[in-house]
């Protein structure tokens, strides 16, 4: 019988991926990680299923969401997948698949109670949202919001692309970055319904494509990675008026290379002890570590770590904030960082998987 501490540093990691002849991977994959001897094994198919490229997983540990950015036969639109997670070996089993409404849909999240699914469609502008059954079947949308109007730059800003929607610490919100409209759309969750109503904004600098954003433990404050210009925006946080203010938008990127071109950033994460908040950058292949200023929510860059792969996507910290693992896009790997708890830098453990590409990644801890 494994003692409490001894469960709790065993982990299933689980590995959304585009699924073409490039990447060669039919699906969703899964490893074994130990956060106490930083072991991870090799991928292993959970599901086939088509491009899916964004996961969350229910807190019961019973279900997985997954978005593809796929037509699906008969929908409008991508499709939206729940499954089953069988333990102990992790292996996913189809429990139904719904329409996004919007085409290309690139985000799933899950509000605190776990009672309603929320979609962001980066080709179809838009998102919407689902309530849960008890089984962890996904209802057809029970609200849906196309975006309208358009940002600075005419080839990427063209019109609205929704990019992600997370829940409000306080669950009382959803915010959605919107590339396309530089604005982090705010709306008013019920989950009792599974219903969103719009509730308002925060905007961030023309041109900058805000992407993915996460919370400080605090609640105070949330970081938008802007995907075009390579910086990142904090937010103060008004959890009784729903409302984001900007504090201020820093580089993700180191002096020298500011000037350069055809870079974009991917995924934002903050440390479970809100200390340090990391950024991925494509084609710069890196991780930015930002120190944080729990007080007031300003960053300061301190490291750009490799990021040991190609086109770093999702990336993430395991529960014990010692471990980043990092998905790799166009390299077919993802790689295991170790991070220092003292100073939040990143050094390369020397270990990765191969995993043909792979976009997101969640950890789920074994009892």
């Amino acid at each position: 019988m494994l003692s409490s501490a001894a469960a709790a540093d065993k982990h299933l990691v689980y590995f959304g991926c585009y699924t073409n002849a490039k990447s060669g991977s039919k699906g969703i994959y899964v490893s074994k990680f130990n956060s106490a001897t930083g072991e991870l094994s090799d991928p292993e198919l959970a599901v086939e299923t088509g491009s899916p490229s964004f996961l969350t997983i229910h807190p019961s540990k019973k279900f997985l969401y997954a978005v593809g950015e796929i037509s699906a036969p008969g929908q409008k639109g991508g499709g939206v997948s729940a499954f089953s997670i069988n333990l102990p070996d992790g292996k996913l089993s189809l429990i139904n698949q719904v329409s996004s409404v919007g085409a290309g849909p690139c985000h799933v999240s899950l509000d605190k109670t776990a009672k309603m699914a929320m979609v962001a469609n980066y080709g179809g502008g838009s998102v919407a949202s689902y309530s849960l059954g008890a089984n962890g079947a996904l209802s057809e949308a029970a609200s849906f919001f196309q975006h309208e109007g358009s940002g600075a730059d005419p080839k990427r800003q063209e019109g609205p692309h929704g990019h992600s929607i997370n829940p409000t610490p306080d669950n009382q919100f959803a915010l959605a970055c919107d590339l396309g409209l530089d604005k982090v759309l705010i709306y008013k969750m019920d989950p009792a319904s599974g219903k969103l109503t719009t509730h308002g904004f925060g905007t961030v600098p023309p041109g900058s494509g805000p992407r993915h954003l996460a919370f400080h433990p605090n609640g105070k404050f949330v970081f938008v990675n802007n995907e075009m210009l390579m910086t990142e925006t904090t937010f103060a946080y008004d959890a009784q008026k729903g409302a984001l203010k900007e504090v201020e938008t820093v580089s993700t990127l180191p002096a020298e290379d500011r000037a350069k071109t055809g870079l974009s950033t991917a995924e934002t994460v903050v440390h479970p002890n809100g200390k340090f908040v990391y950024v991925s950058n494509r084609t710069h292949d890196t991780i930015a570590v930002f120190a944080c200023d729990a007080a007031t929510g300003k960053l300061t860059l301190i490291q750009n770590a490799s990021a040991e792969g190609k086109i770093p996507r999702n990336f993430c910290l395991d529960p014990s904030g010692k471990w980043m693992i990092v998905a790799h896009q166009d390299s077919n790997t993802a790689a295991l960082l170790k991070v220092d708890q003292d100073t939040g830098k990143l050094s390369f453990t020397g270990k990765k998987v191969p995993v043909g590409g792979s976009v997101c990644l969640r950890f789920l801890t074994l009892d």
